[in-house]
């Protein structure tokens, strides 16, 4: 029997669209390449983060917004489904500055998106270091100040990935790994899917293969020009509750580890870790926190972003094979909350909304001809 929707891509992005496709009663297949992917959602650091997105694109602000607000009754929904926790937790979020400058540099940008925000309250806070002291006791006296919103939380991204699976398969979805797709045919009204040996056809599919996308979306017209940007992360032991929220670089997990990051690379297709940059972030995580200097790490790790030129998702459906949608960002964990209610919608019911257009590709066109 052939499904209504083929999603190409099983991480944390394709997961979440096609869990909220079966969840509206469609049947789905998802085409997974497996374990040998470079695969974002194994190296997220888990946070469902607003207070950093969308600078000069309201849209994305308020995209990201919406999936924040959505977010706890997402991850209810989740665990009453499949009964795995995601670790969702929404205290609010901070943003660390160890310098005058930098605080100066991060007021100045939560400004630009509190006026971008228009007639929705974006609220903010500013913190000197005794003020952040009352939240945070744990930061040392480097640390000169931080922003605070309470839009900001974390979740454990391996949990919620598994918890999509399993609510994928609770709602009848097939998965099926190992399944690279080499091809895609599109007719009319009909995509036809070779991938690990099999063939599927679909009147719908979405491309959500992150990284994969770039080549998979010439097959039905599409542009989506992404690029991976490497983070690391370093894992400690677990030691007693001390964080008591997020911040962007550093946060205590549901638990007990502490998780330091990340770092913003250019380093090709190469998930390596680099002494180098573990250094780094393990001599600034020690000034904000000296805690941290007799907690033992117990491992680090290097994952791949994908990454649009201008750092926004790219959503569309194809215009010459209508049915054909992309769903590609590099926030999979903050944005799952939305994929899984609007953009399946969007997809079930076949166009996406005004809103979403400032995504589509057609913005790198306007920025080659400039």
């Amino acid at each position: 029997m052939n499904p209504e929707v083929i999603v190409i891509g099983g991480g944390l992005v394709g997961s979440a669209v096609a869990y909220g496709l079966a969840r509206r009663g469609l049947s789905v297949v998802v085409l997974d390449e497996g374990d040998v992917a470079y695969r974002a959602s194994r190296g997220n650091f888990g946070l469902v983060w607003v207070q950093s997105k969308g600078f000069g694109a309201p849209e994305y602000q308020r995209w990201t917004r919406l999936s924040s607000d959505r977010w706890p009754e997402f991850a209810s929904q989740l665990e009453s489904e499949t009964g795995i926790n995601c670790g969702h937790e929404r205290p609010g979020g901070i943003t660390i500055c160890l310098t005058e400058d930098e605080l100066a540099a991060r007021r100045k940008l939560m400004e630009q998106l509190r006026v971008e925000s228009g007639t929705t309250p974006f609220e903010y806070k500013i913190l000197q270091h005794e003020a952040l002291k009352e939240l945070l006791p744990a930061i040392g006296p480097q640390v000169v100040g931080a922003s605070y919103t309470p839009y900001d939380g974390h979740a454990n991204p391996l949990y919620l990935l598994r918890a999509l699976h399993a609510a994928l398969a609770k709602h009848q979805g097939r998965y099926i790994p190992n399944a690279r797709v080499s091809s895609i045919r599109p007719s009319a009204g009909n995509f036809a899917v070779t991938a690990g040996g099999q063939r599927f056809s679909a009147p719908k599919i979405v491309l959500a293969s992150g990284l994969g996308n770039k080549e998979l979306a010439s097959h039905v017209s599409l542009n989506v020009p992404v690029d991976p940007v490497r983070g690391q992360i370093i894992v400690t032991e677990r030691v007693q509750p001390v964080l008591a929220m997020p911040t962007l670089t550093i946060r205590q997990t549901v638990e007990g580890t502490i998780m330091i990051g990340e770092s913003r690379e250019e380093a090709g297709f190469d998930d390596a870790t680099s002494p180098t940059i573990i250094k780094r972030l393990a001599e600034r995580a020690v000034r904000t926190f000296p805690f941290l200097k007799d907690v033992r790490v117990v491992r680090t790790w290097a994952a791949l972003r994908v990454m649009s030129p201008d750092g926004f998702p790219i959503y569309e459906q194809s215009r010459q094979y209508p049915g054909a949608f992309v769903c590609t960002c590099h926030s999979g964990v903050t944005l799952a909350a939305v994929h899984a209610t609007h953009y399946a919608r969007y997809v079930a019911e076949g166009a996406l909304p005004v809103d979403l257009q400032r995504f589509s590709s057609a913005r790198f066109d306007v920025q080659a001809s400039a």
